[in-house]
């Protein structure tokens, strides 16, 4: 789900043979318009939460400006910094960011249950591999011809303001063995796109085709 369905992506793009279909929920490649849109362009959608975002690393004493450089990279930066204060700091605010723009789906911002060494990870990570655009370069939209031969199954939300549905409907477009399925009433992850996933799950393990003596080890799996 989400950036799990980048890092499927991915290695299906690598490792084609060892595939026999995906299902992807919440669909997202990691680009770069992807990642400044729930950066940047979603505070359209939260303007208080966003400012309040950008404010804190226009503070921060890192030379960030608004308009002037990408958010993403400054909150890389604060939270690999020597100040364990400042770091600290930047993850709350970052997490804080991550529990806004999913509250839609969430019905509400709830507080991260994890404690703040954990959340203090997690923010590393997203602004790491966010700010390099997932390292999936070329971008995997130019990619997908490579896999267009698998089946596959999109599941995405309507109202997933985190990640709109487009990437999953271009993903589609370019790969003539896959299937999109768009829940309506469903935002970044929901029970009905679970069912949607399990439903899916049911019917490739009824159409996976025996193996035969020639499969060797690692193969055929399914992502």
């Amino acid at each position: 789900m989400s950036w799990g369905t980048t890092l499927a992506l991915a290695y299906a793009l690598a490792h084609p043979a060892r595939v026999r279909g995906l299902i992807l929920v919440a669909v997202t490649t990691t680009s770069r318009r992807e990642v400044d849109w729930i950066t940047e362009g979603v505070g359209a959608v939260f303007p208080e939460a966003w400012d309040r975002l950008a404010s804190h690393a226009e503070h921060a004493g890192i030379g960030y400006q608004r308009g002037g450089g990408r958010l993403v990279e400054a909150y890389r930066r604060l939270l690999v910094g020597s100040d364990p204060a400042v770091r600290a700091a930047a993850a709350a605010e970052w997490m804080l960011w991550e529990a806004t723009h999913v509250s839609l789906a969430a019905g509400g911002v709830h507080a991260d249950p994890r404690p703040p060494e954990a959340q203090q990870v997690c923010a590393t990570l997203v602004t790491h591999y966010w700010s390099h655009d997932g390292f999936c370069q070329p971008p995997i939209l130019q990619r997908v011809g490579e896999i267009a031969h698998l089946p596959a199954v999109l599941i995405h939300g309507r109202s997933d303001i985190s990640s709109p549905a487009l990437t999953a409907w271009e993903l589609q477009r370019r790969w003539p063995g896959s299937e999109l399925i768009v829940d309506a009433g469903s935002g970044h992850g929901s029970t009905a796109m679970a069912e949607i996933w399990c439903s899916a799950t049911d019917r490739f393990a009824q159409e996976r085709p025996a193996e035969g003596p020639e499969t060797g080890p690692g193969e055929g799996a399914q992502v």
